[in-house]
């Protein structure tokens, strides 16, 4: 049995309850299934494990069009019958245009790797289903070549979901599931002086309260993320906001600074512009 742990690294906070369900997902040798708030760190997780403990990884960034059988292998017979017709001696050997999908090389691995599946819930409902048995057994068939590939050492598999379409019974029985909570505050000072050791105390504190005002302002269409906080903060940097100016002590400012960074839609601002009306209209 795998002694190693993962603890997090030194750019990733990583959350106690977080940390053990990595430990225990490894221990149960199953899937972990990852769901959360997109920008709450999800794949970034997967690197970061595998940094940690010191292995290989590959990653599997599944797309709308994505097939599960794209994880084993694809066979490009389109290339060897274009070949044949040339003359090129390449088509004679079918192992020319078996091209090699991320479960493949994962399974290849001289040593245990991280095999990361990014975005499961963008593919059609059948998808996380289609790979069942693969993942139960570490093997496939290549019918082509009339092979079987097993896994050389079981890896260790990281599932990502935006939660946009639900996963199958059948998926989530086999998978250790842990949803990532939104950072609270002391948390997210943790996350932002891994990115900027040098942030003033009292530039840190006027940001932190003002992105949380925005994030828990009531009919908001999308709350912004961690990732764009951080983008936020480097702009304040950039431009040389004091933190004076992100004070909410005046309600006429409710919109901060450079909102762009976090405010991503037409309706959100007009929200934040209609706050600022109804309190000049009440003063």
């Amino acid at each position: 049995m795998n002694k190693q742990r993962f603890t997090g690294t030194e750019r990733y906070i990583a959350t106690d309850d977080l940390r053990m369900a990595v430990n225990a997902a490894v221990t149960l040798a199953r899937p972990l299934l990852i769901k959360g708030e997109p920008g709450t760190g999800k794949t970034q997780l997967a690197l970061e494990v595998a940094e940690a403990l010191g292995r290989p990884i590959f990653e599997w960034h599944v797309k709308s069009t994505s097939k599960a059988q794209q994880g084993l292998y694809e066979y490009d017979a389109v290339s060897r019958l274009r070949d044949s017709q040339l003359g090129d001696e390449r088509g004679a050997d079918i192992r020319n245009y078996i091209v090699r999908g991320k479960l493949w090389e994962a399974f290849e691995s001289d040593v245990q790797p991280v095999l990361l599946i990014d975005e499961i819930d963008k593919a059609d409902i059948e998808f996380p289903n289609d790979l069942l048995r693969e993942l139960d057994r570490m093997e496939f068939y290549v019918y082509e070549t009339r092979e079987l590939v097993r896994a050389r050492h079981r890896p260790i598999i990281i599932i990502t979901s935006n939660n946009e379409k639900e996963l199958p019974d059948a998926f989530l029985r086999r998978c250790f599931f842990h949803y990532i909570r939104f950072p609270d505050q002391p948390t997210m000072e943790k996350i932002v002086e891994v990115h900027y050791p040098n942030l003033k105390c009292e530039l840190l504190a006027e940001a932190l309260a003002a992105f949380y005002k925005v994030r828990e302002t009531p009919g908001l269409k999308k709350k912004p993320s961690t990732s764009e906080l951080l983008d936020w903060i480097k702009l304040l940097l950039a431009e040389e906001i004091p933190p004076e100016v992100l004070r909410s002590d005046d309600p006429k400012k409710a919109i901060p600074p450079l909102h762009g960074a976090l405010l991503k839609n037409e309706q959100d601002v007009h929200l934040f512009e209609q706050l600022v009306f109804l309190n000049r209209r009440v003063r």
